[in-house]
């Protein structure tokens, strides 16, 4: 296991996450989030390697912005009509945390809940 796994052309596929989607839209918009939402997303996320948690929780937010046909990042789209992009990107790194599955954070192997490249993706 690696970095070299999440990227794209590996054998690994980087899943969805269809599952976290309701949560990141619950949370963010500050609604009650049921157990059972965050049950399926922590399932989701458990069955990928925690070097390639953060990786899917960005494609799952990259994916969720272009369904609603709205650049990354734009505030007051379909996907998240009340919430700013900043606090959709700090709630989707946050993920990982909620579930309580660390992520790898550096080649050494150094560990964190927190997802710093999603919080910090810049609109591309």
């Amino acid at each position: 296991s690696g970095p070299w796994m999440c990227y794209p052309g590996y054998a690994f596929q980087v899943p969805a996450l269809h599952g976290c989607r309701p949560l990141l839209k619950l949370q963010c918009n500050g609604s009650q989030v049921p157990e059972a939402v965050v049950r399926d997303c922590c399932q989701q996320l458990a069955n990928i390697s925690e070097w390639c948690r953060c990786d899917a929780l960005y494609n799952m937010l990259d994916s969720m912005y272009k369904e609603h046909g709205a650049q990354e990042g734009q505030a007051g789209t379909g996907a998240f009509p009340r919430c700013r992009r900043e606090v959709v990107k700090l709630t989707a790194a946050s993920i990982t945390a909620v579930c309580k599955l660390p992520i790898v954070i550096d080649a050494s192997g150094g560990r964190a809940y927190i997802c710093k490249d999603v919080a910090t993706y810049r609109d591309a």
